[in-house]
């Protein structure tokens, strides 16, 4: 019998609530109250989030995205800063029991597995994908997805972006450079080297069209059925409890 899983369809949510909603499945997956879960998600307004380990500081550029109406949250995972435009994004989440054998042990082999979801669905918008280690999927030799992961005691949260458009100007607005006399450069860099679903594709996307075939990647990647859900009411109140008190709060968002 094909093990279910839940799906949470494609939502809108602020950068705060999105990494509550994030950390309250993982928290109670980790308990045994929640099924193992993929969510879909966008970001509105657009954000920078930024990796656990990351300084403020060092990668954003706060005033520009006070100024361009950018929110800035601090990730549980580790890996760099990243822009989601409201317009350019879908974002994914898988959090899942880590005593689920469909999850490997070996860090490097579960980005291959969990992200052979992604391969899987970008194939069935027509695009030719691969999986580039250690966490990058790539589409005629270009970046189109990133992904990041944590795993707590019994559990692991991966999530990513897939790009559906992409405004590097905006992305380098916020984001902070080095050394200001190279931005130029670098953003001819980074278009040269990240490409999106609108731009292979040679046209509009709908972000549910990208979502759904995302939903059948996962289920043909991890052999299982995702059966539309939602948050249970635990879930809900601990999203909302961490989105003031830890995603919102200056002291997580400047912890380092």
């Amino acid at each position: 019998m094909i093990e279910e899983w839940r799906l949470l369809e494609l939502t809108i949510n602020d950068a705060y609530m999105n990494m509550a909603i994030d950390e309250a499945i993982l928290t109670m997956i980790q308990k045994g109250k929640s099924p193992n879960t993929i969510r879909f998600y966008r970001w509105n307004p657009s954000a920078v989030s930024i990796g656990y380990f990351q300084s403020l500081i060092d990668e954003v550029d706060v005033e520009a995205c006070k100024k361009l109406n950018v929110d800035i949250v601090r990730r549980i995972t580790g890996g760099g800063a990243v822009y989601h435009d409201y317009n350019g994004e879908v974002t994914y989440s898988v959090i899942a029991s880590k005593e689920n054998p469909k999850i490997p042990e070996d860090i490097l082999e579960s980005y291959n597995i969990l992200c052979n979801g992604i391969v899987l669905g970008l194939k069935k918008l027509g695009l030719t994908p691969a999986f580039k280690p250690i966490n990058d999927i790539i589409v005629n030799g270009k970046k189109i997805s990133g992904n990041a992961q944590t795993r707590k005691l019994n559990a692991i949260l991966q999530h990513g972006t897939i790009l559906i458009d992409v405004d590097v100007e905006k992305m380098f607005k916020v984001l902070k450079v080095s050394n200001e006399k190279i931005k130029d450069k670098m953003i001819t860099s980074v278009k040269e080297r990240v490409t999106s679903v609108k731009k292979e594709l040679g046209k509009e996307v709908d972000f549910n069209e990208v979502a759904e075939a995302l939903k059948k990647g996962f289920e043909e990647a991890l052999n299982i059925k995702l059966s539309p859900g939602e948050l249970t009411e635990e879930e809900k109140a601990l999203a909302e409890k961490l989105k003031i008190e830890k995603y919102s709060a200056k002291e997580w968002l400047y912890k380092r």
